[in-house]
Parts: C-alpha cells; sequence; structure tokens
C-alpha cells in the first residue's frame, strides 16, 4: 500500500466511523445473528494473492458488521460501559499511525513523560493524596495480577520469584463474593491458587465486607501456619455494586501487616465527583487501587490505571533488566515496562491526555451525575409500577430489578423470558445476574452519549415487552 492509497483508505475509514457512530440509534443493540453465520461467510483457507481493498472493505461492511454488538450504543444498558469518546476515538488514529514500542523511556520519551503527567492528573481529579503514583495498565485484570504478585512476593520476603511457592508456605488472600472474576485469574495465574482465596461473609445493604470475620479468618490462618498476605476489597462489584467499608478493611489490614489492593474499576470514575467519595472513604490508606477510565470515562479500551503508594515494590516484583533493556546514562528515569506485567506497551497516555483536554474534568463529571441521577430516576419509575419490583437499590447508576410472573408460572423462567425478549427487541440491551439465588435484570447507566429520553425509552421498553408476554408458557426455553 503505497501512502495515497493508505492517505484515501485511512479517509475513507474515519468518514465510515463517523456515520456509523451517527447512525446507532437506528441499530438494534445486541447483534441479531446465529451461532455461526458469521463464519459461514468466512473463507475456510487464506487467500494465496492479495485482494482489493474495496472488496476487503466490502466484506467487512457486509459480512462482519451485522455481527457486531454495539457497545457504543446510546441504550447500552448491559455489564459495564465500554466507551470510546470520539476524541479517544481520533487519539487512538495517532497511537496506530506511529506504532510506537512504548516499553521504556528510551524507546519513546514521550509516551512515558506524557504518561507520568496525566496518571497524575487523574490522581488530582479523583482526590487522592500525592503519596500515591501509579500507572496505565491494559486491564483491571492486570493491574490485580500485578498486585496480587506483590501481596505474595511481601508474604515471602521477596522470595517467591526465585525459590517458587512449592519451597514456602502457602500465601492466603481475602476478599468477598462481590468482587469480579478477576480477582480469581490473578490468584490462578499468581501460584496462590483458588484453594487459598478465602471468601470473608458480606452483608448490610453495601454487601460490604464483614471486618470482624476478616480478623478472625486472618488469626486463623496465622494459627494453621499459613501467610496472610492481602486483602482486595471493591468499591462497586459487577454484580450490584458491591462496597466494601475501605476505611475498616484497611484497618484490621494493617494491623496484620497485609497489603491491600482496591478494585474500583468501574465505580473508581465517579470519585471524580467529589460527592460520590464518601463510597472509598479510607482509600487513601489502601497500598494499591485500580479504575478503568476505559468504562466510564470514555478512554477507549484498553486504558486501565493502578495507582500505588510504594512502586519500589511494584518494580521490584515484576522489573527484570537485561542489558538490552538498560537506558545508559539517565538515573531516575522511569520504564514502565518494570510496572506491568507485559513487556510490551502501547502509547495509552495519548487518549487520557486528549480526552481530559478536551471534556475537561467538569464535562466528565456532568456525564456521570447525569447517568447516576437518569438511572435513580428510572428505578423510581419502575418501583412504582405494580407488577416491578427493585430488588437492590442504585449503587451510582446500577440497579437490578424484576417483574413479577403470571400465576402458575415459574418466576426464573419468567425473568428468563423477559430478558430474552427485551434483547431480541433490539431497541435496548441489558444483562442479568443472581442474589442470593435469584436470577434478577440488571441495568447500568453509562454509555458516553447516552440522553434522559434514552433512559425514558428503557422504561418504556421494559414495561411494554414486560406486559407483552404470555400468560403462561408452554414451550420449554
Amino acid at each position: 500500500m503505497d501512502w495515497e492509497e493508505f492517505r484515501r483508505w485511512s479517509e475513507k475509514a474515519a468518514g465510515w466511523g463517523a456515520d456509523y457512530r451517527a447512525s446507532l440509534r437506528d441499530r438494534p443493540v445486541r447483534a441479531q445473528t446465529a451461532p455461526g453465520e458469521i463464519a459461514a461467510h468466512i473463507a475456510d483457507s487464506p487467500p494465496e494473492s492479495g485482494e482489493p481493498m474495496e472488496d476487503i472493505f466490502e466484506d467487512f461492511e457486509d459480512i462482519l458488521v451485522p455481527g457486531m454488538t454495539h457497545w457504543q450504543h446510546p441504550r447500552f444498558f448491559a455489564y459495564f460501559p465500554a466507551n470510546a469518546a470520539p476524541v479517544s476515538v481520533i487519539a487512538e488514529y495517532l497511537v496506530s499511525a506511529i506504532a510506537a514500542q512504548c516499553m521504556l523511556w528510551q524507546t519513546s520519551p514521550s509516551a512515558t513523560e506524557l504518561e507520568t503527567k496525566v496518571v497524575d492528573w487523574l490522581r488530582q481529579a479523583l482526590g487522592l493524596p500525592d503519596s500515591f503514583t501509579g500507572v496505565v495498565q491494559d486491564s483491571a485484570s492486570t493491574a490485580t495480577l500485578a498486585a496480587v504478585l506483590v501481596m505474595r512476593e511481601r508474604a515471602l520476603g521477596w522470595r517467591g520469584n526465585s525459590q517458587g511457592l512449592a519451597a514456602n508456605k502457602a500465601v492466603r488472600i481475602y476478599c468477598t463474593d462481590q468482587v469480579h472474576t478477576s480477582i480469581d485469574r490473578a490468584i490462578w495465574i499468581s501460584g496462590v491458587g483458588s484453594e487459598n482465596l478465602v471468601r470473608v461473609p458480606s452483608g448490610g445493604p453495601n454487601s460490604a465486607m464483614d471486618t470482624q470475620a476478616l480478623a478472625a479468618a486472618i488469626e486463623r490462618d496465622r494459627a494453621a501456619g499459613l501467610l496472610p498476605a492481602g486483602v482486595i476489597p471493591c468499591v462497586g462489584g459487577t454484580s450490584i455494586g458491591g462496597c466494601d467499608d475501605i476505611a475498616a478493611v484497611v484497618e484490621v489490614a494493617h494491623a496484620q501487616g497485609l497489603y491491600v489492593h482496591v478494585d474500583a474499576a468501574w465505580a473508581g470514575s465517579a470519585m471524580i465527583c467529589p460527592e460520590f467519595r464518601t463510597l472509598w472513604q479510607g482509600v487513601e490508606q489502601a497500598d494499591s487501587v485500580v479504575f478503568n477510565p476505559h468504562k466510564w470515562l470514555g478512554a477507549q479500551f484498553d486504558c486501565s490505571v493502578q495507582f500505588v503508594r510504594e512502586p519500589e515494590a511494584l518494580v521490584r516484583t515484576l522489573a527484570i533488566q537485561p542489558e538490552y533493556l538498560r537506558t545508559h546514562g539517565h538515573d531516575g528515569i522511569i520504564n514502565y515496562s518494570e510496572w506491568s506485567v507485559p513487556l510490551g506497551r502501547r502509547f495509552r497516555a495519548l487518549k487520557l491526555w486528549f480526552l481530559l483536554r478536551y471534556h475537561g474534568l467538569e464535562g466528565l463529571r456532568t456525564m456521570i451525575r447525569n447517568h447516576v441521577s437518569w438511572s435513580q430516576n428510572l428505578a423510581k419509575r419502575l418501583a412504582a409500577e405494580p407488577d416491578f419490583e427493585i430488588v437492590t437499590q442504585p449503587f451510582l447508576s446500577l440497579f437490578s430489578f424484576d417483574h413479577k410472573a403470571p400465576v402458575g408460572v415459574d418466576q426464573e423462567e419468567h425473568t428468563q423470558r423477559l430478558i430474552a425478549a427485551i434483547n431480541n427487541d433490539g431497541r435496548i440491551y441489558l444483562t442479568q445476574t443472581r442474589v442470593e439465588g435469584r436470577l434478577l435484570i440488571r441495568f447500568q447507566a453509562g454509555q458516553f452519549e447516552a440522553t434522559a429520553e434514552d433512559i425514558d425509552t428503557a422504561f418504556d421498553v421494559i414495561v411494554e415487552i414486560a406486559r407483552s408476554l404470555p400468560q403462561s408458557y408452554g414451550a420449554a426455553l
């Protein structure tokens, strides 16, 4: 591809992207294709000769786009958002064009120095003290894995990487059942093992960790000759927004010498609004914190920020410095590859810089406040309907609800049919969760370009479809 062709197709791709985003309200939110339908239109073998870009682009539009679920759709109310503000997309164009490998300071000084600055901007925006510094990771899964590795190494006296786990006592990590499954994966990958992830009981309106039970579990494990290493409390759990009392958890954990890593992957973005910071009171005493600007803040995936109070511990755990990765003659520089599990690093800081400069903190705060207000209003409207129940009250912009099944119809079957009917309708997209064994429908508002009218549409669709379902079901799901 010569540079004129590159220019022409780049302009076409950018134009297509603008048209696509502008047309999203006219598309069904979730892909409406059957399993295998897309694959049936893709060749079984790679081409021996190159094909014209016109043909490739046409197949992209005709074959692949119909099989996409539209995460940037303003009525995407499922999972958590994976926002890509338009200005972030533009920054990603530039990152892709430059295509730098930003693993070391010397491999792209601008990438390293901008990352240091924008991470500190975010620290200030969240109200965290200047005792924290941080790094842009690819995802909260990686940030949590890095934190668990630090917990492991501290508990083992920094011998785990050299001796392996078999030569040492079993390391124990503590959390509740409200945490994301990324914690389980971190436990697997770190070698700690799922049997050493201790689920502390939780309860109350926020499903918060029972800190007395936490203290008892730590004492019990020590007495059994095990090595308590760390606690992972959450702020805004994925299921229903479970929220631990961070101050109380830190007090117990630090009294026992344990490392505390706070998972605020989704809800952390809301902390740019000072009025929400009571939800993570005490976070300033944690050892590390992760939040995902690629969820609610508008930075295109992937972009997760991990704040740490002692970066030396993170570097001691992860850094490997063969001669070919050394930067000679420059003392005190940061090589962020030593703060991350992967060696390779994309220029993720650029989209944060574009995003924060273009929207400003006040623009982003307004977006988040609107989402919270709109979601809470929707919960009130549904609660006022006699056949609906709000089961878990809104935590920020997340809540769960159910619709009363017709007489003689199994409630779980009815809920399953309702959520399937809503998603097959295409106007909105929701997901389900379980609370104390009960299947519920989960709603969250967070898409970057959503409006109050989109939330009104959600109410109309939910009520309309719930009341149009048959009063009895003959066939199985």
